[in-house]
């Protein structure tokens, strides 16, 4: 994919049910849909024939199987890739908790769930990514590194890279199935490519 440095390469996982339909997925390990799996193969062809020095994939089953059937090889499982913990707005949508709040809620601008169980921040997302950055850019200066993860922690990652706060995550929808690529101009973090298929 080119450059003088190494580049960092973050896939989302294809299609789950619960993507979807536009559930809050972030502890529940749901399988990938059929047109899930096809959109990681799909993957396969655009990254066919790429070397990775590290390929990091987080634990939940969508994202090992999306790796496994982009042809990556995995070299780490990476607890701090799992997807935000969503607390009691798991398995819900968007719309559903607005109209119980009698407001339109977005993580983005909350930051986090309210309520008995609240779940994670952005901010307490943003330091774990932080950490995969930290030992991604170890790997840089020998070639590039790929994450195979989900939506909204990619996105957060996404946005730590640029420099920007967890919450500029907003700014960077990655649809299911999809990737995007995190390189350097001038010695300086930037988005080079993004929403692939």
């Amino acid at each position: 994919m080119g450059g003088d440095r190494g580049q960092i390469v973050v896939l989302r996982h294809g299609q789950t049910e619960w993507s979807l339909s536009g559930q809050h997925t972030g502890v529940t390990d749901l399988p990938l849909l059929p047109e899930g799996e096809e959109q990681a193969r799909a993957l396969a062809a655009a990254l066919a024939g790429h070397r990775f020095v590290e390929v990091r994939v987080s634990p939940r089953q969508r994202a090992v199987r999306t790796a496994e059937l982009a042809g990556l090889r995995v070299t780490a499982t990476d607890e701090d890739l799992v997807e935000l913990d969503y607390g009691g707005y798991e398995g819900r949508t968007t719309a559903e908790i607005s109209e119980e709040l009698g407001r339109e809620w977005s993580i983005w601008r909350d930051g986090t769930v309210p309520g008995p169980t609240p779940g994670e921040t952005l901010a307490a997302a943003g330091g774990r990514v932080d950490r995969v950055l930290d030992r991604v850019r170890e790997r840089l200066d020998d070639g590039d590194v790929a994450l195979v993860a989900h939506g909204h922690v990619l996105r957060v990652l996404t946005a730590r890279w640029l420099g920007l706060e967890p919450e500029a995550g907003r700014l960077f929808a990655l649809p299911a199935g999809s990737f995007g690529v995190l390189g350097h101009e001038h010695g300086r973090p930037v988005l080079t490519r993004w929403g692939l298929t």
